[in-house]
């Protein structure tokens, strides 16, 4: 079975590569290089040397120089394995060993998930502020990036290290929104929906003054070979991490014709020995989270009408519908690859919760209003009431219990707090505690909210006590 060219402490276990993730299988711990059954040596060819099997007596055919052995290209096998797959092993072309089960992408689902709690995180401080736009989308292809990388097979995957695991460049996906922009303003695909390449901008480069159109304020301006003139983009876009649906990545091949003709200047025919290239791909279904941040000052300063009422964040949106649906994302997007669709579901969750966290720093603000300048008692208590802590008499008197056991005094306000919400509960019970009811005369309250008033009675400030002025 193909080895990893590793030192050979790691080599001891020749399937050592099962708990690394893809991209370190891919780069680092790349399980490609042939044993030569042979010669019993590893040759360092991306083929393995196997034995002829004959397919009837289903052993190693005898020829008239001795036992035959072919080659077995490793290519692929190897590219199974970086797609967290466990290679199928023929019985008819028999490696030295057979593969283990592998445990698939499943294992890596827990930093998958770190990271993209780490960038929801990092976009919920911005929304605050609101600085960022979050656009969710669903692969509607096979998806695949940094085909140009070096690699022994030919084709090289975008790894984000150290996780080693795909990803898109933030630079990639400003490359593909500005095209799909431009396409917008061009006017050629229909209506602008607010694209313009009209240079309506005036920015003051040293002594020169510049025009600028908007995409040149939102995506930097495209200078020219010689060109003096250099101005960044307002906006920053996020590397995207994508959230791989299934346990696997996917080995896709492709087939180019004609390599006699296009690299050896042979002429042209359909004679030709066309050789299979693997490459891998995240598999359709997977979700992509892309995130764009705006400098709001710097905006304000060149283009002040393109913040008001997130102007950029309205013109944006179209541009990701434009490039989900005609340019897509990555590699390879001339044949269909990349395309990919918005995530309306996966964008109303999160609009829920940005919702759910503007309630949450709603209710902190008026917090901090009700209990401004109020002792530490008080305060304790108008918290407990906004925030609806005490729903039924039980729940009240537990926590009231607990907070009046640890405590050696009142002050005024709190004692007035807790005296004002008993009274809400149990009218007259400060007045009266023992009072009686009824033509039995039993007792009107309870022996828990009399044993609360008993103990506020103990805690109460001086001025409160009867004949205390």
């Amino acid at each position: 079975m193909p080895i990893a060219a590793v030192p050979a402490y790691l080599a001891r276990d020749p399937e050592f590569y099962l708990s690394a993730p893809p991209g370190h299988r891919f780069l680092l711990y790349f399980a490609a290089w042939g044993e030569n059954q042979e010669t019993g040596i590893v040759d360092w060819r991306m083929k393995d040397r196997i034995p002829k099997i004959d397919k009837k007596t289903k052993l190693q055919k005898i020829g008239p120089s001795g036992p035959e052995w072919e080659d077995l290209p490793n290519d692929q096998f190897a590219c199974t394995v970086v797609a967290c797959k466990t290679p199928p092993y023929d019985e008819e072309k028999r490696r030295l060993r057979r593969p283990q089960a592998d445990p698939g992408l499943n294992a890596w689902r827990p930093l998958l998930d770190a990271l993209a709690a780490r960038q929801k995180a990092l976009s919920d401080l911005h929304a605050a502020a609101g600085q960022i736009m979050e656009i969710h989308a669903q692969a509607t292809a096979p998806f695949t990036t940094g085909l140009g990388n070096e690699h022994p097979l030919e084709n090289g995957v975008a790894f984000l290290n150290p996780y080693g695991l795909p990803y898109l460049p933030g630079s990639g996906v400003k490359g593909v929104l500005r095209q799909a922009a431009q396409e917008l303003a061009s006017g050629e695909w229909g209506e602008s929906l607010g694209w313009s390449e009209e240079k309506r901008y005036t920015l003051q480069i040293g002594k020169e003054t510049v025009q600028i159109s908007m995409l040149d304020v939102l995506f930097g301006l495209q200078s020219g070979d010689g060109d003096s003139e250099h101005v960044r983009g307002v906006l920053s876009f996020w590397d995207v991490i994508p959230q791989n649906a299934g346990d696997s990545l996917m080995v896709e091949i492709m087939t180019p014709h004609q390599t006699h003709y296009y690299q050896n200047g042979k002429s042209p025919h359909e004679s030709g020995d066309p050789t299979p290239i693997c490459f891998l791909t995240v598999p359709p279904g997977s979700r992509f989270t892309f995130h764009v941040t705006c400098d709001p000052g710097r905006l304000n300063k060149i283009a002040p009408d393109l913040v008001k009422q997130k102007i950029w964040q309205e013109l944006l949106r179209p541009v990701f519908e434009h490039a989900f649906a005609w340019l897509g994302f990555g590699a390879k997007t001339a044949v269909g690859y990349g395309a990919m669709q918005r995530d309306l579901k996966a964008e109303n969750e999160r609009r829920a919760r940005m919702q759910k966290l503007e309630e949450s720093k709603a209710r902190e603000r008026e917090l901090q209003t009700a209990t401004a300048g109020l002792p530490e008692d008080a305060a304790w208590v108008v918290a407990k009431t906004l925030g609806n802590a005490w729903p039924d008499n039980g729940v009240f008197l537990n926590d009231v219990e607990a907070h009046l056991a640890g405590c050696e005094a009142l002050s005024p306000e709190g004692y007035a707090k807790f005296t004002e919400e008993m009274e809400q509960r149990w009218p007259g019970i400060m007045a009266n505690p023992d009072a009686l009811e009824g033509k039995k005369q039993k007792p009107k309250f309870k022996d828990r909210p009399k044993a609360v008033v008993k103990r506020l009675l103990e805690l109460r400030p001086p001025r409160h006590k009867p004949g205390v002025e």
